[in-house]
């Protein structure tokens, strides 16, 4: 069974659904979840998360970030104005931060480290809410299960020509496989398209679209070494802060007309 043999009944799987088009124009293979159950998923995951992790009782930062939260959402598309958004800060030293469906942000406390203001911090978020408007959770969950099935498919036809042995290699290099050629790098070209999406709406809310490179670059000093972008799951960041650079001149002046008209976010 050679790589080809799961592309093809990948591609087969994913034939099956649905397809659209993202914010940047990108085609995407999505429908294997209903946003009904991407709202629930969404909304579980955040409820045990917040179970788990150390709330941030700072009445201070967790205003800071809800300001953030809702000056960028106050310019998302109009399918998502009756989305109630849910912000959490959790107590965790990991500069990070997620966004999930159903309108769930978390930030950990260790974001503040290298997002030194509102306009960095709004470069964070707007990543992460970018990711949700652009339906990656639903394009990777549709991805992921038609490879699940795709390799069930084909280590069953090896076992039956060549016995378990043959199935049990299927499943295992196939998924090595799967995971290298099909998840990974999918996921890598939604975190561009998130930086994309992100930047774009940060300069819609009235932030400066030009501290998302210096959040960034913040960010790749506190990193240090990493993994070669080709096994990450996210761009290398010398390649993001280019992209990012790239696309400010073309964004100035939608952050000038929304600080003409009046959206001048105060968040802290």
């Amino acid at each position: 069974m050679k790589a080809v043999g799961l592309a093809v009944v990948a591609a087969l799987l994913l034939s099956a659904c649905a397809t659209t088009t993202s914010p940047t124009g990108r085609r995407q293979v999505i429908g294997g979840i209903s946003q009904q159950q991407l709202d629930q998923l969404g909304a579980q995951a955040f409820a045990e998360t917040k179970a788990k992790q150390t709330l941030n009782r700072d009445a201070k930062q967790n205003a800071y970030v809800q300001c953030v939260v809702n000056a960028l959402v106050a310019q998302l598309p109009p399918q998502y104005h009756g989305v109630r958004w849910e912000t959490a800060v959790f107590v965790e030293k990991e500069p990070n931060a997620f966004a999930l469906p159903g309108g769930k942000v978390g930030v950990n406390t260790g974001i503040f480290s290298v997002a030194k203001n509102q306009d960095q911090l709004a470069a964070v978020i707007g990543h992460e809410i970018g990711h949700v408007i652009s339906r990656h959770h639903e394009e990777r969950l549709t991805r992921q299960q038609s490879t699940q099935l795709g390799l069930g498919i084909l280590g069953a036809l090896a076992g039956a020509a060549y016995g378990d042995t043959a199935a049990s290699a299927v499943n295992q290099f196939g998924g090595m496989g799967a995971q290298g050629l099909i998840l990974l790098p999918g996921s890598r070209t939604q975190e561009s398209e998130a930086d994309v999406v992100g930047q774009r709406l940060m300069a819609q809310a009235g932030f400066d679209p030009s501290q998302a490179v210096n959040l960034w670059q913040n960010m790749m000093a506190a990193s240090g070494n990493r993994s070669p972008q080709w096994l990450s799951t996210h761009p290398d960041p010398a390649n993001r802060i280019r992209e990012l650079q790239r696309d400010t001149p073309a964004l100035e002046p939608v952050y000038q007309q929304a600080r003409r008209s009046g959206v001048v976010p105060r968040c802290g």
